[in-house]
Order: C-alpha cells, then sequence, then structure tokens
C-alpha cells in the first residue's frame, strides 16, 4: 500500500546537479551562490534586501534584534504557528502576548490584536498560516498609529500575493521571514531568509547572522553587537537557487490540489479571502473525533498531521501565566484540525486514492 505524508520535497536531477557543482567548486560556504540566492528572493519578491540564514527561526530571532526587542518590552503573534514565531521575542529577553485567530483562517485576527496592545508592545509578528497572507493593510495601520515594528512569519507563504503584492516585499511590513525546511514551497533542506527594505535593518540582519561582525577594509572588522553564527551554506543556496525556478509550477501544482480537495472531500476547511492569492503550504481540514481520525488515517497510509497545537498552551507558556481558555476561537481550531497531503508530487489519481481513504474512516 502506498503511503502519504502531509507534506514532501520535490527534488530534480537539475536541483541534485546544482548541488553537485557547488561540491567541486572552491566555495562550500561564505561564497557567491549564497548572494545570488538573495538576489533571486529579492528579484522574485520585490523587496531590496535579503539575508539569508540557516533557519527561518534564526531568520525570525535576528529580525527582533534588528528590531530592538529586548526586555521589558512586549511582541504580539498568533497561538496557532510554530513555536519559533512566539520564541523569538523570547530569546531576547521580551515577553509574548497572543492574539486569537480569526475562525474561517486561522489567521490573526487584526481586532483581536487591538486588544492586548500596551505601553510596552514593541512588534507584531502576524504568521501567514497555510499560505494565505493576514490582513496586512489593517495590521500594518494598526502597527502605524502605535508605533510598532512589523515582521511578518511568511514561513508558509512563499509564492503567496497580498492585494497584488508579493508576500516578502515588505510592503505593509519591517520585515519578512520565510521557511525553506523540505515541507515548505522550496527547500534548501533546512534554511530561511529575511527580506526588507530598510538599509539600517539590513546591516543588521547582516551583522547578527555573522558574530555581529561590521566588517571595514581588508581582514579587518569590529564586532559591534553579540551575534550568531546563523549563515546559510553555498550548498543550500545552489539548492535554493535551483528551487526558485519552479517556484511558480509549485505553486500552480499546490493550488490544483486544493482545489480538487475542495471539490470532492466536502469536509469542512479554511476559506480563502477575496484579497488572497495564496501558494498554499498546508490544507486542513476539521473533522470530529480528531484523534480517532488520525490513528485510522495511519491505518491507511496516511500519515497526516496536526498544525498546530496552540503555542500559550505549551507547559513552558503556561508558566508565563496562560492557560487553556484563554483564546477560544484558537483552541477550538485546534480540536478539529488536521493537514491532508499537499505536495506537488501528488498525481491526479494519488489524490483520488487519498479521497477514497479519507472517506473509508469517516
Amino acid at each position: 500500500m502506498k503511503t502519504y505524508s502531509y507534506g514532501k520535497q520535490h527534488i530534480t536531477d537539475e536541483d541534485i546537479q546544482s548541488v553537485v557543482e557547488v561540491l567541486k567548486s572552491p566555495y562550500l560556504t561564505c561564497g557567491p551562490k549564497v548572494s545570488k540566492f538573495e538576489q533571486a528572493i529579492c528579484d522574485y519578491t520585490g523587496a531590496k534586501y535579503c539575508v539569508t540564514v540557516n533557519s527561518a527561526t534564526s531568520g525570525l530571532h535576528i529580525a527582533m534584534l534588528a528590531a530592538g526587542v529586548g526586555v521589558g518590552d512586549e511582541v504580539i503573534t498568533t497561538p496557532i504557528t510554530f513555536l519559533a514565531s512566539a520564541n523569538c521575542a523570547r530569546y531576547c529577553g521580551a515577553d509574548v502576548k497572543f492574539a486569537d485567530i480569526e475562525k474561517d483562517t486561522a489567521n490573526i485576527d487584526p481586532e483581536e490584536i487591538k486588544k492586548h496592545l500596551s505601553a510596552k508592545t514593541k512588534a507584531l509578528v502576524p504568521v501567514h498560516f497555510a499560505g494565505q497572507s493576514c490582513d496586512m493593510e489593517r495590521i500594518a495601520k494598526i502597527a502605524k498609529e502605535n508605533n510598532l515594528i512589523v515582521v511578518e512569519d511568511a514561513a508558509h507563504a512563499i509564492g503567496s500575493e497580498y492585494k497584488g503584492s508579493k508576500v516578502g516585499s515588505c510592503k505593509y511590513s519591517d520585515m519578512t521571514v520565510f521557511s525553506f525546511h523540505p515541507v515548505k514551497t522550496i527547500t534548501t533542506a533546512e534554511g530561511g531568509a529575511v527580506t526588507t527594505n530598510d538599509e539600517a535593518l539590513y546591516k543588521k540582519l547582516l551583522a547578527y547572522r555573522s558574530h555581529g561582525m561590521h566588517h571595514t577594509q581588508d581582514w579587518k572588522y569590529d564586532m559591534i553587537e553579540l551575534g550568531f553564527n546563523y549563515r546559510m551554506t553555498d550548498v543550500q543556496a545552489a539548492l535554493g537557487i535551483s528551487q526558485m525556478k519552479k517556484l511558480a509550477q509549485f505553486k500552480k501544482r499546490r493550488r490544483e490540489i486544493v482545489d480538487f480537495y475542495n471539490k470532492n472531500l466536502g469536509l469542512p476547511h479554511l476559506i480563502e479571502r477575496e484579497f488572497s492569492d495564496a501558494c498554499f503550504h498546508l490544507y486542513p481540514v476539521l473533522v470530529e473525533e480528531r484523534e480517532a481520525f488520525y490513528h485510522n488515517a495511519r491505518k491507511v497510509g496516511l500519515n497526516l498531521q496536526v498544525h498546530y497545537i496552540p503555542v500559550h498552551t505549551q507547559p513552558y507558556y503556561q508558566t508565563q501565566g496562560y492557560k487553556w481558555g484563554d483564546y477560544p476561537n484558537a483552541e477550538e481550531y485546534y480540536n478539529h484540525c488536521i493537514s491532508l497531503p499537499l505536495y506537488p508530487d501528488l498525481t491526479d489519481e494519488d489524490l483520488q486514492e487519498i479521497v477514497k481513504r479519507i472517506k473509508e474512516i469517516l
């Protein structure tokens, strides 16, 4: 029996050859492929600057540092996300506040953000869940009115658009962070990137990525702030360059799969807003008796996943004063959500088989 997971990378011979060429070159890291990949991301998104890193988590961390987030500050994000969206603020000593989600998109609700603003609020981290952009114009308005930094967590959303602008253009934000983990739309095995249009932020991101070093001349450099080794290798960047060439076809196929599920499954699912042109990373559906569904799906070769356990319910964040019941929309969504297979390698025959198996266990 053929098995299916919720996500999977798509690697071609062209991708493999691009990596082999780097392995045969003088530069395995800190070489020309990194800057070429960064330029490819800028060319695609329309952002002025891009800094690649070894993971999206690292990207979120240095974005917080570049934004000046620190002890005594508060950062607002969503509870329906991966841990890194909140942890990045804690790395800097800031407190995390959560804002509940929209029921029909699972994205952060701008009206809920307003409820958690305080004199300590420094930054907002909206997360483009499953690939659909948050309502960034509304979020940007809140930020402007309250003098806040906006860092888009676009780990799910390379290739997506909002009101005709590419996610990552930073039209409505100060910085945007992408992920290139294998289950994401494009991959560098592990890796991430931060885009911005602000030269001052760009220079800070570069320094924080590499030990806080600011190069002066020749071999000389000054370490001004405490930075980290978050650099991406040329091996990873070469894979990223090759993958970027396929982003349009990846987006097209992912939308075809989503359309197929919408037409043939009949299960409750998230909606897409009129302002969105999403490159879908996930296809979550809502089911009753989710735990039984999860285990029954595994028995028929469907290795599905739950995205996500609300961050505020994690034991660590409970020590920060959070508890079940704090964010009812997020918790209700979590109690029923499960992500179905969504990746370009799925054929039409695969999709028919997946739908058949799901209907058998409902």
